[in-house]
């Protein structure tokens, strides 16, 4: 059984056009403070980001934010009783999230959100890691994603042999309790969905 004390957070520096993107940062934010799970995140203020760590922080929850030395102008970092953590590169900011973090969430975002939940997915294929990794799937955000890796094993080019899990939630009141029931060893609550990931 996995404890699960924090849970790194990846999301938009925008909010995006749906509002619905938007109340599930904010929910989730909340979820997490209630459920007395730090949040780990990019440490920035505006978009998605900061709505889901000011909403942990205005319920009393902890965070952790972790930005680089450049962007702390771009994405405006958060000014707030929280920790937050300054690295000299990308590189350093990612590992430390994984470092501080016992589980992935990937809300609506960009294509860095993008990236750095394909990472890992990739540490977990190269056996870096056993974490849980979980699509917050609002409003069918990551079904392009979800079709995407279809796609690319019907094609062959992700082999049998290398699934790699990865969890969806579609309601931002899900995302918590799925990832603890992960953790405790359980697969009853909902479906999880794999993929194979090709070697490297």
């Amino acid at each position: 059984m996995r404890q699960i004390m924090s849970i790194c957070v990846y999301c938009g520096s925008g909010a995006g056009t749906d509002p619905a993107y938007r109340e599930a940062a904010a929910d989730l934010g909340r979820y997490l403070a209630e459920a007395g799970i730090r949040l780990v995140y990019g440490g920035g203020s505006v978009g998605l980001m900061g709505i889901v760590a000011r909403t942990v922080l205005e319920h009393g929850g902890d965070v952790t934010g972790i930005i680089p030395q450049f962007l702390k102008e771009r994405e405006v970092m958060l000014e707030a009783e929280c920790e937050l953590i300054v690295t000299e590169d990308m590189h350093q900011r990612k590992k430390l999230m994984f470092d501080k973090a016992d589980a992935f969430v990937a809300l609506p975002g960009g294509i860095g959100t993008l990236e750095e939940t394909v990472e890992m997915l990739t540490w977990a294929q190269l056996g870096r890691h056993d974490k849980p990794v979980l699509l917050a799937n609002i409003k069918g955000f990551w079904e392009p994603f979800r079709q995407l890796l279809e796609h690319m094993s019907r094609d062959g080019f992700i082999r049998n042999g290398f699934e790699v899990p990865y969890h969806v939630a579609d309601r931002a009141e899900d995302i918590v309790p799925h990832i603890l029931h992960v953790a405790a060893g359980k697969t009853d609550m909902c479906k999880d969905d794999a993929v194979p990931i090709s070697q490297l």
